[in-house]
């Protein structure tokens, strides 16, 4: 009551300007009012606070008063903080104003009955205190405290044990190509060709390898932009053995070079799918020229476009949050889902693969000649290390070992499954017979069009998944191959262009949180799988399809201009007396067999 009685007569001596008048002063605002819970001001009393700034410039030796409220209903500490938050912005905004701080006092909030009208106590009073006048006593005065020095980001923590499951992923991705795919490949070609395949596929993950140390990473991954990062991790420059990547989750974060060589074997692999449908016919020197122009300006800026975030740390409300989408690749910061690379690898490949097929030609003696897979035990082996190093593939693209990651790893194996069922009772009711290289194809095409969707969906949605790829991808090595009149030897499209624009599209569908997908994360809010943050099944299908039509499009007209300009640099088919002969001896001096 004590306090109440003092700052009234204070404030009764100060309000009162005409018994000691600052010279040259109108009167001031008696006070200024805020929003319901709120310490934002108003246009209209920035300009009364500005006035009142300019009074007291030209009033020499006065001071400006600022006396805040609070209420005593609802939370005391809450009431009293916001108290203080309006006074200090009344006083800021004099600082801004022009106004010495020295010449401002703050007194300490004075307590409004709760009973009382309520929006008075969203008030914050400015009064002229005249030259000379004394000053409230201190310990009424409300010293503002001093800013904290801000303290130093603390170091971003390496989890050893995501670190040592991500080790583990990557191997088992490099698995995947060396040896799976050159089994999976070479088992599928004539005999003569055998090696030619194996080779084409081991010396791209080398030279892809090579390539992306040295530019691709950071054109990938080095920094913000729209379609490309920049070269500021050129030669992985400024990337040590301190160096962190964020993970998906908040405080969580792996080695940046483990994170480099995961997302190289990424790389060097959906490099060396391609190779499936020139195989038989193409230069050697042409592969390797090919392969380094399409990396260079379709695998990158599509890794970049799908992938490229802040990562989740850099999230800490809107303003950041928009940050962020600014600062992101173009379809990530669209909304496009992509666990593992259903654009960035399948339908990337699988598109450039059609290209290759139809400005190469036809091989000689397509449709005429068997060209029966020469070893269907080495295509079989191949398919069943592609299977288990697809698990590193999708459950690795999740960067630690949790619960997410074990979803992917569980939708990996069922959806790879019910696509193998799919694709052998299609092809038993189509041709009578189920075969091995039916039961091959079909896992593969599971596999290819679970990941996007793999950390996404839950186990219906993988099934269905499985059940369409099986199905669809069947009809895409028979009926739509034989629709494009293309040769792709191996059918690159027929399953991975098909697949992953399959899996891509149903992500859409079976990520929405009603029908047991994840949905996605809030980083606002640190939730994630909240149905209200889904945009809803439609508008993710069509964000989806927006990324599925930019891989379409970036792979072919990218294919299509490498192939010309390899063409005119190199050549691009082998002479017809080589093919004939088989590329195994003409290219490689070498047999796969020693009969």
């Amino acid at each position: 009551m004590k306090k109440l009685v003092l700052l009234w007569a204070v404030a009764l001596t100060l309000l009162g300007l005409s018994a000691a008048p600052a010279q040259g002063a109108d009167a001031l605002p008696a006070s200024v009012t805020f929003e319901l819970d709120k310490a934002d001001l108003s246009d209209e009393a920035l300009k009364a606070i500005g006035a009142g700034a300019e009074q007291a410039k030209a009033a020499a030796g006065s001071r400006i008063l600022v006396s805040g409220f609070t209420d005593t209903s609802g939370s005391a500490a809450h009431n009293d903080e916001l108290a203080k938050k309006r006074a200090f912005a009344v006083r800021d905004a004099l600082i801004k104003a022009g106004l010495p701080e020295a010449q401002i006092l703050l007194i300490k909030p004075s307590e409004r009955m709760k009973d009382g009208d309520p929006a008075k106590a969203r008030h914050v009073e400015i009064a002229l205190l005249a030259a000379g006048a004394a000053a409230p006593a201190a310990d009424m005065l409300l010293v503002a405290e001093a800013p904290k020095a801000e303290e130093a980001p603390a170091a971003p923590k390496i989890e050893k044990a995501d670190t040592a499951f991500m080790y583990v992923a990557t191997i088992m991705v490099i698995l995947m190509t060396i040896p799976g795919l050159a089994l999976f490949y070479g088992g599928l070609v004539r005999s003569k060709n055998m090696l030619s395949v194996l080779m084409q596929v081991f010396v791209i993950f080398a030279l892809i390898s090579v390539l992306w140390v040295i530019y691709g990473y950071t054109l990938a991954f080095g920094g913000p932009g729209a379609v490309f990062g920049n070269f500021s991790k050129l030669f992985l420059s400024g990337v040590n053995a301190e160096s962190a990547a964020a993970t998906f989750s908040k405080g969580v974060y792996i080695p940046e070079l483990l994170f480099v060589a995961f997302q190289c074997t990424f790389a060097a692999i959906t490099c060396a799918l391609i190779v499936g449908a020139y195989a038989e016919r193409m230069k050697f020197s042409a592969v390797l020229l090919f392969t380094v122009i399409w990396f260079t300006f379709s695998y990158l800026p599509m890794a970049h476009m799908v992938w490229y975030w802040d990562g989740p740390d850099a999230i800490k409300d809107q303003a950041t949050l928009d940050a962020v989408l600014a600062n992101a690749g173009w379809l990530w910061a669209k909304g496009a889902l992509d666990f593992a690379g259903g654009t960035v690898v399948h339908i990337n490949a699988g598109v450039a693969g059609l290209v290759a097929a139809y400005v190469l030609g036809k091989r000689i003696g397509y449709g005429k000649e068997s060209m029966a897979p020469h070893s269907l035990t080495l295509t079989m082996v191949g398919a069943a290390l592609l299977w288990v190093g697809w698990f590193g593939f999708n459950a690795g693209s999740n960067l630690e070992a949790n619960g997410v990651a074990a979803f992917a790893f569980l939708n990996t194996l069922l959806a790879t499954a019910v696509a193998v069922l799919a694709w052998m009772f299609a092809e038993w009711m189509v041709k009578g017979k189920p075969s091995m290289l039916g039961a091959a194809s079909g896992a593969v095409a599971g596999l290819v069009a679970i990941t996007p969707a793999c950390g996404f969906v839950g186990v219906i949605g993988a099934l269905v998944i499985g059940v369409a790829a099986g199905l669809l991808c069947f009809w895409g090595v028979t009926g739509l191959k034989k629709m494009l009149n293309a040769d792709d030897a191996l059918d690159v499209f027929g399953v991975h262009g098909v697949g992953g624009i399959v899996g891509a599209l149903l992500t859409g569908v079976f990520a929405a949180p009603s029908l047991g997908g994840a949905g996605i994360c809030n980083y606002i809010t640190n939730k994630c799988g909240d149905p209200a943050d889904f945009p809803g099944i439609g508008a993710q299908v069509f964000i989806q399809f927006q990324a599925v039509l930019t891989a379409v499009i970036l792979s072919a007209v990218v294919s299509l201009v490498a192939l010309y300009v390899v063409k005119m640099i190199t050549g691009l088919r082998v002479t017809p007396e080589e093919e004939r002969e088989g590329l195994d001896t003409t290219y490689h001096g070498e047999s796969a067999y020693k009969m």
